[in-house]
Protein backbone atom coordinates (compact mmCIF):
# COMPACT_ATOMS: atom_id res chain seq x y z
CA UNK A 1 0.00 0.00 0.00
CA UNK A 2 1.32 3.68 -0.64
CA UNK A 3 0.43 6.06 1.38
CA UNK A 4 -1.17 9.61 0.26
CA UNK A 5 1.80 11.10 0.37
CA UNK A 6 4.04 8.25 -1.75
CA UNK A 7 1.10 8.55 -4.40
CA UNK A 8 1.69 12.64 -4.71
CA UNK A 9 5.31 12.53 -5.11
CA UNK A 10 5.37 9.78 -7.74
CA UNK A 11 2.11 11.31 -9.65
CA UNK A 12 3.70 15.08 -8.64
CA UNK A 13 7.13 14.28 -9.67
CA UNK A 14 6.51 12.10 -12.90
CA UNK A 15 3.79 14.74 -14.31
CA UNK A 16 6.37 17.26 -13.73
CA UNK A 17 9.13 15.82 -15.69
CA UNK A 18 6.36 15.21 -18.66
CA UNK A 19 5.27 18.86 -18.56
CA UNK A 20 8.74 19.96 -18.75
CA UNK A 21 9.32 18.02 -21.99
CA UNK A 22 12.69 16.10 -20.34
CA UNK A 23 14.46 14.37 -22.65
CA UNK A 24 16.41 11.51 -21.02
CA UNK A 25 18.04 10.30 -24.44
CA UNK A 26 20.87 11.23 -25.48
CA UNK A 27 22.24 12.11 -29.20
CA UNK A 28 23.61 9.23 -30.66
CA UNK A 29 27.01 10.13 -32.42
CA UNK A 30 27.63 12.98 -34.74
CA UNK A 31 25.57 13.81 -37.92
CA UNK A 32 28.05 13.09 -40.52
CA UNK A 33 31.87 11.91 -40.71
CA UNK A 34 33.51 14.54 -38.20
CA UNK A 35 37.59 15.96 -38.98
CA UNK A 36 37.75 16.28 -35.49
CA UNK A 37 37.21 13.98 -32.95
CA UNK A 38 37.70 16.65 -29.54
CA UNK A 39 37.98 20.35 -29.06
CA UNK A 40 40.26 22.24 -27.26
CA UNK A 41 39.08 25.66 -26.32
CA UNK A 42 42.02 27.73 -24.35
CA UNK A 43 39.63 30.75 -23.53
CA UNK A 44 40.92 34.01 -22.33
CA UNK A 45 39.07 35.75 -20.27
CA UNK A 46 38.60 39.34 -19.77
CA UNK A 47 38.94 40.35 -23.88
CA UNK A 48 42.51 40.26 -25.09
CA UNK A 49 43.09 43.70 -27.59
CA UNK A 50 42.96 42.61 -30.81
CA UNK A 51 44.55 46.15 -31.90
CA UNK A 52 47.83 45.09 -30.35
CA UNK A 53 48.31 41.61 -30.99
CA UNK A 54 46.19 40.47 -34.81
CA UNK A 55 44.99 43.50 -35.99
CA UNK A 56 47.52 46.16 -36.55
CA UNK A 57 46.55 49.48 -37.62
CA UNK A 58 49.98 51.65 -39.07
CA UNK A 59 47.77 54.58 -39.97
CA UNK A 60 46.58 55.44 -36.72
CA UNK A 61 50.00 56.82 -36.16
CA UNK A 62 48.79 60.32 -37.66
CA UNK A 63 45.47 59.99 -35.61
CA UNK A 64 47.45 59.87 -31.96
CA UNK A 65 45.37 61.85 -29.68
CA UNK A 66 42.75 63.00 -31.81
CA UNK A 67 39.03 62.15 -31.06
CA UNK A 68 37.79 58.99 -32.74
CA UNK A 69 35.29 60.32 -35.01
CA UNK A 70 31.58 60.07 -34.54
CA UNK A 71 30.79 58.45 -38.14
CA UNK A 72 33.12 55.12 -36.73
CA UNK A 73 31.52 54.89 -33.20
CA UNK A 74 27.60 55.90 -34.47
CA UNK A 75 26.65 56.21 -31.02
CA UNK A 76 28.08 52.53 -29.62
CA UNK A 77 26.54 51.68 -26.26
CA UNK A 78 29.68 52.55 -23.84
CA UNK A 79 30.52 50.41 -20.51
CA UNK A 80 30.34 52.52 -17.02
CA UNK A 81 33.69 52.60 -17.21
CA UNK A 82 34.17 55.01 -20.25
CA UNK A 83 30.42 56.54 -20.68
CA UNK A 84 31.47 59.64 -18.51
CA UNK A 85 34.55 60.38 -20.72
CA UNK A 86 33.94 63.46 -22.67
CA UNK A 87 36.48 62.50 -25.39
CA UNK A 88 37.76 59.16 -27.04
CA UNK A 89 41.18 59.81 -27.65
CA UNK A 90 42.57 57.08 -30.16
CA UNK A 91 45.71 55.00 -29.11
CA UNK A 92 47.92 53.68 -31.56
CA UNK A 93 49.76 50.34 -30.03
CA UNK A 94 52.56 50.83 -29.04
CA UNK A 95 53.66 46.68 -29.85
CA UNK A 96 54.98 46.00 -33.30
CA UNK A 97 53.49 43.72 -35.14
CA UNK A 98 54.87 41.95 -38.24
CA UNK A 99 53.85 39.56 -40.99
CA UNK A 100 54.75 35.94 -40.06
CA UNK A 101 55.40 33.08 -42.18
CA UNK A 102 54.22 31.79 -45.57
CA UNK A 103 50.59 33.21 -44.50
CA UNK A 104 51.19 36.65 -43.95
CA UNK A 105 49.18 36.79 -40.98
CA UNK A 106 50.06 39.76 -38.39
CA UNK A 107 50.93 38.80 -35.44
CA UNK A 108 52.64 40.78 -32.21
CA UNK A 109 56.14 40.72 -31.09
CA UNK A 110 54.74 40.05 -27.58
CA UNK A 111 53.67 36.79 -29.45
CA UNK A 112 57.07 35.25 -31.08
CA UNK A 113 56.15 31.93 -30.43
CA UNK A 114 52.72 32.36 -31.54
CA UNK A 115 54.50 34.02 -34.51
CA UNK A 116 56.60 30.92 -35.27
CA UNK A 117 53.01 28.35 -35.62
CA UNK A 118 51.32 31.05 -37.77
CA UNK A 119 51.15 28.85 -40.73
CA UNK A 120 49.32 26.32 -38.72
CA UNK A 121 46.58 28.22 -38.06
CA UNK A 122 43.54 30.31 -39.03
CA UNK A 123 42.96 33.79 -37.57
CA UNK A 124 39.04 35.57 -37.81
CA UNK A 125 39.27 38.37 -37.02
CA UNK A 126 35.77 39.53 -37.97
CA UNK A 127 34.71 38.11 -34.81
CA UNK A 128 31.49 39.83 -33.20
CA UNK A 129 29.36 39.40 -30.22
CA UNK A 130 26.34 41.07 -28.19
CA UNK A 131 27.67 41.82 -24.91
CA UNK A 132 30.02 44.73 -23.85
CA UNK A 133 30.05 43.42 -20.11
CA UNK A 134 32.00 40.61 -18.51
CA UNK A 135 29.78 38.26 -17.19
CA UNK A 136 27.25 38.37 -20.36
CA UNK A 137 30.23 38.00 -22.79
CA UNK A 138 31.40 35.19 -21.58
CA UNK A 139 28.14 33.32 -20.74
CA UNK A 140 27.02 33.88 -23.87
CA UNK A 141 30.24 32.70 -25.66
CA UNK A 142 29.91 29.50 -23.46
CA UNK A 143 26.03 28.33 -24.00
CA UNK A 144 24.91 30.81 -26.67
CA UNK A 145 22.79 33.08 -24.50
CA UNK A 146 23.88 35.79 -22.34
CA UNK A 147 21.61 35.00 -19.32
CA UNK A 148 22.54 31.82 -16.75
CA UNK A 149 21.09 28.81 -16.95
CA UNK A 150 21.57 27.02 -20.80
CA UNK A 151 24.01 24.30 -20.90
CA UNK A 152 27.80 25.47 -21.92
CA UNK A 153 29.37 24.22 -25.03
CA UNK A 154 31.15 21.62 -23.46
CA UNK A 155 27.98 20.29 -22.40
CA UNK A 156 26.49 20.25 -25.70
CA UNK A 157 29.46 18.18 -26.99
CA UNK A 158 29.12 15.30 -24.32
CA UNK A 159 25.78 15.06 -25.02
CA UNK A 160 26.37 14.95 -28.80
CA UNK A 161 29.14 12.53 -28.74
CA UNK A 162 30.06 10.93 -25.51
CA UNK A 163 33.24 10.27 -24.23
CA UNK A 164 36.23 7.88 -25.71
CA UNK A 165 37.26 6.92 -22.38
CA UNK A 166 35.56 5.17 -19.73
CA UNK A 167 37.54 6.07 -16.85
CA UNK A 168 37.57 9.86 -17.45
CA UNK A 169 34.60 12.63 -18.15
CA UNK A 170 33.80 13.57 -21.92
CA UNK A 171 34.25 17.25 -20.47
CA UNK A 172 37.18 18.51 -18.31
CA UNK A 173 37.91 22.02 -17.44
CA UNK A 174 41.01 24.26 -15.40
CA UNK A 175 41.79 27.49 -15.26
CA UNK A 176 44.30 29.82 -14.16
CA UNK A 177 45.26 33.35 -13.21
CA UNK A 178 46.81 36.03 -14.53
CA UNK A 179 47.79 37.77 -11.16
CA UNK A 180 46.96 41.08 -13.02
CA UNK A 181 44.12 43.98 -12.14
CA UNK A 182 41.87 42.53 -15.29
CA UNK A 183 41.39 38.83 -12.98
CA UNK A 184 37.38 38.52 -13.08
CA UNK A 185 35.30 36.33 -11.43
CA UNK A 186 35.01 33.09 -12.66
CA UNK A 187 31.85 30.99 -11.97
CA UNK A 188 31.38 27.06 -12.14
CA UNK A 189 28.21 27.48 -14.26
CA UNK A 190 30.31 28.88 -16.86
CA UNK A 191 30.86 24.97 -17.37
CA UNK A 192 27.39 23.93 -16.33
CA UNK A 193 25.21 21.34 -18.34
CA UNK A 194 21.66 23.65 -17.79
CA UNK A 195 19.02 21.61 -18.59
CA UNK A 196 20.53 18.77 -20.15
CA UNK A 197 20.92 15.92 -17.53
CA UNK A 198 23.64 16.83 -14.94
CA UNK A 199 26.11 14.06 -15.95
CA UNK A 200 27.36 16.43 -19.19
CA UNK A 201 28.36 19.33 -16.79
CA UNK A 202 32.45 19.90 -16.86
CA UNK A 203 34.50 18.55 -14.44
CA UNK A 204 36.72 20.67 -12.92
CA UNK A 205 40.64 19.91 -12.11
CA UNK A 206 42.27 21.81 -9.83
CA UNK A 207 46.26 21.99 -8.97
CA UNK A 208 47.69 20.30 -6.52
CA UNK A 209 47.22 16.63 -4.73
CA UNK A 210 44.19 16.52 -5.28
CA UNK A 211 42.95 17.34 -8.73
CA UNK A 212 39.25 16.27 -7.88
CA UNK A 213 37.20 17.46 -4.95
CA UNK A 214 35.74 13.80 -2.78
CA UNK A 215 37.48 11.84 -5.51
CA UNK A 216 40.52 10.69 -2.64
CA UNK A 217 38.83 8.02 -0.10
CA UNK A 218 38.15 9.33 2.99
CA UNK A 219 40.59 8.21 5.97
CA UNK A 220 40.08 4.14 6.64
CA UNK A 221 38.50 3.46 3.73
CA UNK A 222 40.06 1.19 1.26
CA UNK A 223 39.29 0.90 -2.33
CA UNK A 224 38.28 -2.51 -1.63
CA UNK A 225 35.09 -1.11 1.31
CA UNK A 226 34.68 1.52 -0.91
CA UNK A 227 33.82 -0.60 -3.81
CA UNK A 228 31.69 -2.30 -1.63
CA UNK A 229 29.98 0.84 -0.14
CA UNK A 230 28.87 2.16 -4.00
CA UNK A 231 27.39 -1.46 -4.78
CA UNK A 232 25.27 -1.14 -1.79
CA UNK A 233 24.19 2.78 -2.65
CA UNK A 234 23.54 1.84 -6.25
CA UNK A 235 21.25 -0.75 -5.42
CA UNK A 236 19.47 1.45 -2.68
CA UNK A 237 19.65 4.10 -5.67
CA UNK A 238 17.97 1.72 -8.28
CA UNK A 239 15.40 0.63 -6.24
CA UNK A 240 14.22 4.84 -6.34
CA UNK A 241 15.06 4.85 -10.01
CA UNK A 242 12.27 2.21 -10.38
CA UNK A 243 10.22 4.10 -8.04
CA UNK A 244 10.27 7.91 -9.20
CA UNK A 245 11.84 7.59 -12.94
CA UNK A 246 13.87 10.56 -12.21
CA UNK A 247 16.51 10.69 -14.28
CA UNK A 248 19.03 12.70 -12.05
CA UNK A 249 19.18 9.02 -10.24
CA UNK A 250 20.69 7.63 -13.15
CA UNK A 251 23.24 10.70 -13.83
CA UNK A 252 24.12 10.43 -9.88
CA UNK A 253 24.74 6.79 -10.21
CA UNK A 254 27.17 6.72 -13.41
CA UNK A 255 28.92 9.76 -11.58
CA UNK A 256 29.28 7.57 -8.15
CA UNK A 257 30.85 4.86 -10.87
CA UNK A 258 32.91 7.28 -13.24
CA UNK A 259 34.87 8.90 -9.84
CA UNK A 260 35.75 5.33 -8.12
CA UNK A 261 37.23 4.22 -12.15
CA UNK A 262 38.59 8.33 -11.49
CA UNK A 263 40.73 7.45 -8.45
CA UNK A 264 43.24 5.63 -10.88
CA UNK A 265 42.86 7.65 -14.08
CA UNK A 266 43.32 10.48 -12.51
CA UNK A 267 46.49 10.22 -10.61
CA UNK A 268 48.21 8.73 -13.74
CA UNK A 269 46.97 11.32 -16.29
CA UNK A 270 48.59 14.03 -13.71
CA UNK A 271 51.58 12.51 -12.98
CA UNK A 272 53.84 14.13 -15.12
CA UNK A 273 57.24 12.65 -13.54
CA UNK A 274 57.76 10.41 -17.45
CA UNK A 275 57.74 13.60 -18.91
CA UNK A 276 60.82 14.38 -20.77
CA UNK A 277 62.60 17.59 -19.79
CA UNK A 278 62.16 18.91 -23.60
CA UNK A 279 58.76 18.48 -23.41
CA UNK A 280 58.71 21.38 -20.28
CA UNK A 281 61.27 23.24 -22.40
CA UNK A 282 59.01 23.04 -24.78
CA UNK A 283 55.86 24.82 -22.80
CA UNK A 284 57.88 26.86 -20.49
CA UNK A 285 59.14 27.17 -17.31
CA UNK A 286 55.50 27.70 -15.54
CA UNK A 287 54.48 23.92 -16.98
CA UNK A 288 56.28 22.46 -13.98
CA UNK A 289 54.10 24.47 -11.98
CA UNK A 290 50.42 23.08 -11.03
CA UNK A 291 47.77 25.23 -11.94
CA UNK A 292 49.45 27.49 -14.46
CA UNK A 293 48.22 28.30 -17.98
CA UNK A 294 51.93 26.53 -18.84
CA UNK A 295 51.05 23.36 -16.48
CA UNK A 296 47.09 22.83 -17.82
CA UNK A 297 48.41 23.19 -21.68
CA UNK A 298 50.40 20.25 -20.99
CA UNK A 299 47.62 18.52 -19.22
CA UNK A 300 45.35 19.31 -22.33
CA UNK A 301 47.91 17.47 -24.19
CA UNK A 302 47.24 14.66 -22.28
CA UNK A 303 43.80 14.42 -22.07
CA UNK A 304 43.73 14.41 -25.22
CA UNK A 305 45.64 11.46 -25.67
CA UNK A 306 43.33 9.90 -23.55
CA UNK A 307 40.38 11.02 -25.77
CA UNK A 308 38.36 13.45 -23.65
CA UNK A 309 35.72 15.09 -26.29
CA UNK A 310 36.27 18.67 -24.62
CA UNK A 311 39.15 20.40 -22.37
CA UNK A 312 38.46 24.39 -21.92
CA UNK A 313 41.16 26.27 -20.39
CA UNK A 314 39.72 29.49 -18.67
CA UNK A 315 43.29 31.97 -18.08
CA UNK A 316 42.17 34.92 -16.51
CA UNK A 317 43.42 38.63 -16.46
CA UNK A 318 43.01 39.79 -20.15
CA UNK A 319 40.78 42.58 -18.97
CA UNK A 320 43.26 46.18 -19.22
CA UNK A 321 41.34 48.79 -18.52
CA UNK A 322 44.75 50.87 -17.49
CA UNK A 323 48.63 50.03 -17.87
CA UNK A 324 47.45 48.23 -21.16
CA UNK A 325 51.51 48.12 -21.79
CA UNK A 326 52.14 46.80 -18.71
CA UNK A 327 49.69 44.08 -18.05
CA UNK A 328 48.97 42.62 -21.94
CA UNK A 329 52.79 42.02 -21.95
CA UNK A 330 52.49 39.98 -18.59
CA UNK A 331 49.55 38.00 -20.26
CA UNK A 332 51.61 37.32 -23.29
CA UNK A 333 54.44 35.69 -21.27
CA UNK A 334 51.81 33.75 -19.49
CA UNK A 335 50.23 32.76 -22.04
CA UNK A 336 52.43 32.45 -25.82
CA UNK A 337 55.35 29.86 -25.31
CA UNK A 338 52.44 27.15 -24.03
CA UNK A 339 49.44 27.83 -26.84
CA UNK A 340 52.17 27.97 -29.45
CA UNK A 341 53.71 24.60 -27.76
CA UNK A 342 50.33 22.93 -27.55
CA UNK A 343 49.89 23.08 -31.08
CA UNK A 344 52.95 22.04 -31.90
CA UNK A 345 52.73 19.03 -29.46
CA UNK A 346 49.41 17.95 -30.46
CA UNK A 347 50.68 18.25 -34.15
CA UNK A 348 53.71 16.19 -33.68
CA UNK A 349 52.38 13.24 -32.18
CA UNK A 350 49.92 13.21 -35.06
CA UNK A 351 46.78 14.57 -32.87
CA UNK A 352 45.88 17.96 -34.37
CA UNK A 353 44.78 16.54 -37.36
CA UNK A 354 41.69 15.33 -35.28
CA UNK A 355 42.02 18.18 -32.47
CA UNK A 356 40.56 21.44 -32.72
CA UNK A 357 42.35 23.95 -30.91
CA UNK A 358 39.86 27.32 -30.59
CA UNK A 359 42.25 30.46 -28.70
CA UNK A 360 39.96 33.81 -27.89
CA UNK A 361 37.75 35.98 -25.06
CA UNK A 362 34.33 37.01 -24.99
CA UNK A 363 35.09 40.52 -26.62
CA UNK A 364 38.24 43.06 -27.58
CA UNK A 365 39.21 46.20 -26.56
CA UNK A 366 38.37 49.82 -28.31
CA UNK A 367 41.07 51.98 -30.34
CA UNK A 368 40.66 54.78 -28.17
CA UNK A 369 41.90 55.11 -24.75
CA UNK A 370 40.52 54.55 -21.49
CA UNK A 371 41.82 57.24 -18.91
CA UNK A 372 44.94 59.11 -19.30
CA UNK A 373 46.82 58.84 -22.73
CA UNK A 374 50.13 59.30 -22.63
CA UNK A 375 53.17 58.32 -25.00
CA UNK A 376 54.18 55.23 -22.99
CA UNK A 377 50.89 54.22 -21.08
CA UNK A 378 47.32 53.88 -21.98
CA UNK A 379 44.35 51.45 -21.44
CA UNK A 380 41.49 50.07 -23.13
CA UNK A 381 37.91 49.71 -22.77
CA UNK A 382 35.71 46.29 -23.78
CA UNK A 383 34.94 46.33 -27.63
CA UNK A 384 32.03 43.50 -28.79
CA UNK A 385 32.68 44.79 -32.42
CA UNK A 386 35.38 43.26 -33.87
CA UNK A 387 38.19 40.84 -32.47
CA UNK A 388 40.18 37.99 -33.00
CA UNK A 389 40.42 34.18 -32.52
CA UNK A 390 42.11 31.98 -33.89
CA UNK A 391 41.65 27.98 -34.55
CA UNK A 392 43.88 25.06 -35.72
CA UNK A 393 43.45 21.76 -36.31
CA UNK A 394 40.23 19.31 -36.93
CA UNK A 395 38.74 20.27 -39.75
CA UNK A 396 40.52 24.04 -40.18
CA UNK A 397 42.68 25.06 -43.38
CA UNK A 398 45.71 26.38 -42.00
CA UNK A 399 47.46 29.90 -42.90
CA UNK A 400 44.21 31.48 -43.27
CA UNK A 401 43.23 35.11 -42.05
CA UNK A 402 39.52 35.60 -42.66
CA UNK A 403 37.52 38.77 -42.17
CA UNK A 404 38.84 42.29 -41.99
CA UNK A 405 38.35 45.45 -40.06
CA UNK A 406 38.02 49.29 -40.90
CA UNK A 407 40.63 51.59 -40.22
CA UNK A 408 40.89 52.00 -36.56
CA UNK A 409 39.61 48.09 -36.01
CA UNK A 410 36.10 49.00 -34.36
CA UNK A 411 33.55 47.88 -37.09
CA UNK A 412 33.91 44.47 -38.99
CA UNK A 413 34.18 45.93 -43.49
CA UNK A 414 33.76 41.76 -44.91
CA UNK A 415 32.83 38.22 -43.46
CA UNK A 416 31.87 39.58 -40.00
CA UNK A 417 31.58 36.54 -38.04
CA UNK A 418 29.26 35.99 -34.85
CA UNK A 419 29.25 33.73 -31.73
CA UNK A 420 26.80 31.89 -33.40
CA UNK A 421 28.66 31.20 -36.33
CA UNK A 422 32.08 30.14 -34.36
CA UNK A 423 29.79 27.40 -32.58
CA UNK A 424 28.31 26.43 -35.91
CA UNK A 425 31.51 25.76 -37.16
CA UNK A 426 33.33 24.06 -34.16
CA UNK A 427 30.31 21.57 -34.05
CA UNK A 428 30.39 21.43 -37.89
CA UNK A 429 34.34 20.34 -37.05
CA UNK A 430 32.68 17.72 -34.78
CA UNK A 431 30.40 16.28 -37.45
CA UNK A 432 27.58 17.72 -35.66
CA UNK A 433 24.89 19.57 -37.27
CA UNK A 434 24.18 22.77 -34.93
CA UNK A 435 20.35 22.57 -36.34
CA UNK A 436 19.59 19.25 -35.09
CA UNK A 437 21.57 19.36 -31.93
CA UNK A 438 18.70 20.10 -29.84
CA UNK A 439 17.23 18.84 -26.52
CA UNK A 440 13.40 19.38 -25.55
CA UNK A 441 12.93 21.45 -22.11
CA UNK A 442 9.46 23.10 -21.61
CA UNK A 443 7.97 22.35 -24.44
CA UNK A 444 10.51 23.29 -26.92
CA UNK A 445 13.44 21.88 -29.13
CA UNK A 446 17.02 24.39 -27.74
CA UNK A 447 20.10 24.18 -29.30
CA UNK A 448 23.39 25.79 -28.59
CA UNK A 449 23.21 28.60 -31.40
CA UNK A 450 19.28 29.08 -30.50
CA UNK A 451 17.60 30.24 -33.81
CA UNK A 452 20.79 31.54 -35.58
CA UNK A 453 24.16 30.37 -36.73
CA UNK A 454 25.55 29.51 -40.23
CA UNK A 455 28.98 27.35 -40.41
CA UNK A 456 31.90 29.60 -41.69
CA UNK A 457 32.96 27.51 -44.95
CA UNK A 458 35.95 29.50 -45.85
CA UNK A 459 37.41 28.05 -42.86
CA UNK A 460 37.39 24.54 -43.49
CA UNK A 461 40.07 22.44 -44.60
Amino acid sequence: MLSRRQVLQNTLGLAALNALGADTVPQSGPHFAPKAKRVIYLFQYGGPSQIDLFDPKPTLAKMQGQDLPGSIRMGQRLTAMTAGQTTFPIAQSIFPTSQRGQSGAWVSDLLPYTAKVADNLTFIRSMQTEQINHDPGVTFFQTGFQLAGRPSIGSWLAYGLGSENKDLPAFIVMTSKGGTLGDQPLADRLWGSGFLPTKYQGVKFRAGADPVLYLSNPPGLDREARRRFLDDLNTLNRAKLEETGDPEISTRIAQYEMAFRMQTSVPELTDLSKEPASTFDRYGPDSRIPGTYAANCLLARRLAERGVRCIQLFHRGWDQHQQLPTYLRAQCQQTDQASAALVLDLKERGLLDDTLVVWGGEFGRTVYCQGKLTPEDYGRDHHPRCFTVWMAGGGIKPGVTYGTTDDFSYNVTENPVHVHDLHATILHSLGLDHTKLTYKFQGRHYRLTDVHGRVVRDVLA
